[in-house]
């Protein structure tokens, strides 16, 4: 089986897991709107290469969705607490999600993954967005000094340090950054289904929590 998360206890406010003896405490961030006018999502970091991310399978209507960022700060003996961003949700339909599906790209096939393992966006950059593929085409037209002066600051904020910006002028179609985890590495998104089969949301999994050990 794919490597799936429990994300029903992730995105919960306030949640507290504890894990290998360290504690996670959830928090909530809401960052913005995301515009997404083809409703062709992409996960990603859209400051490395972003005109070769490609869109998830699984599409959605145009419009315009919340993003949030769930923050764990993490407490382990002996240390100040560590904020983290856990998770990047874009919710599309406030309905609750029966059942969780690993994101794929064309040409992903579950079959060919290993047991717990997962398709996933490299991060590079030590950030990750959810955005339209139409943002991220556009960004790629970008000269490097106009990505250095909008999307990264001379003194990077705690957790989730999002940045927002309207890549396409045309369609208003926006990129919206979040520090990725424990920063560099290979993330997986879900998709989330209510009971009707309608998408309720993509979540990224920046894996700073661990699967509870069986």
């Amino acid at each position: 089986m794919p490597y799936l998360p429990d994300l029903t206890t992730v995105l919960v406010d306030g949640a507290r897991i504890t894990q290998g003896g360290v504690e996670y405490v959830i928090k909530a961030h809401p960052v913005g709107m995301v515009t997404l006018p083809s409703g062709q999502v992409v996960g990603c970091d859209p400051l490395i290469a972003p005109e070769t991310a490609a869109p998830f399978t699984v599409t959605v209507e145009p419009g315009r969705y919340r993003l949030a960022a769930w923050v764990a700060a993490v407490h382990q003996s002996g240390s100040e607490p560590q904020d983290r961003t856990a998770a990047l949700q874009l919710v599309v339909k406030e309905q609750p999600t029966v059942r969780w599906e690993l994101a794929l790209t064309d040409g992903q096939e579950p079959v060919e993954l290993e047991a717990d393992g997962f398709f996933g966006y490299p991060v590079d950059a030590g950030v990750g967005t959810l955005a339209d593929a139409m943002a991220l085409r556009a960004l790629a037209d970008w000269k490097f000094d106009q990505v250095d002066e909008v999307f990264i600051p001379a003194q990077v904020p705690p957790a989730p340090a999002a940045v927002d910006a309207i890549a396409d002028e045309a369609t208003g179609a926006n990129v919206i950054i979040v520090s990725s985890g424990w920063g560099d590495g290979i993330y997986p998104t879900f998709v989330g289904f209510a009971a009707d089969g309608e998408v309720t949301s993509y979540v990224t999994d920046f894996l700073v929590i661990p699967d509870p050990t069986p």
